[in-house]
């Protein structure tokens, strides 16, 4: 799995950075063509609904897409090829 923020969506209210656990969000720096400041990924390796989905069968975590008021997170597949970090922390 691989976590993709919608800028087209996003409004930069920076939910989903104070609400993420693991903190793969920060606040954006950049504005997009509308001037909203789209929160960047910052290690989105460390998201446990990305490195683990697919060995449980089941979503783990999600809270960044379930506080996002304008539904900009969503998870997607990798294409056959993609190279995937995974970064294990203790």
């Amino acid at each position: 799995m691989k976590i993709e923020i919608d800028e087209s969506r996003c409004k930069g209210c920076n939910l989903c950075t104070v609400g993420c656990p693991y903190r793969i969000f920060q606040a954006g720096k950049k504005s997009n063509m509308r001037g909203v400041l789209v929160p960047i990924l910052d290690r989105p390796e460390r998201c446990t609904n990305c490195r683990l989905q697919h060995l449980y069968g089941r979503v783990l975590c999600g809270v960044c897409q379930l506080t996002c008021p304008d539904q900009a997170i969503r998870f997607r597949e990798e294409t056959k090829g993609e190279t995937v970090k995974v970064a294990i922390e203790y």
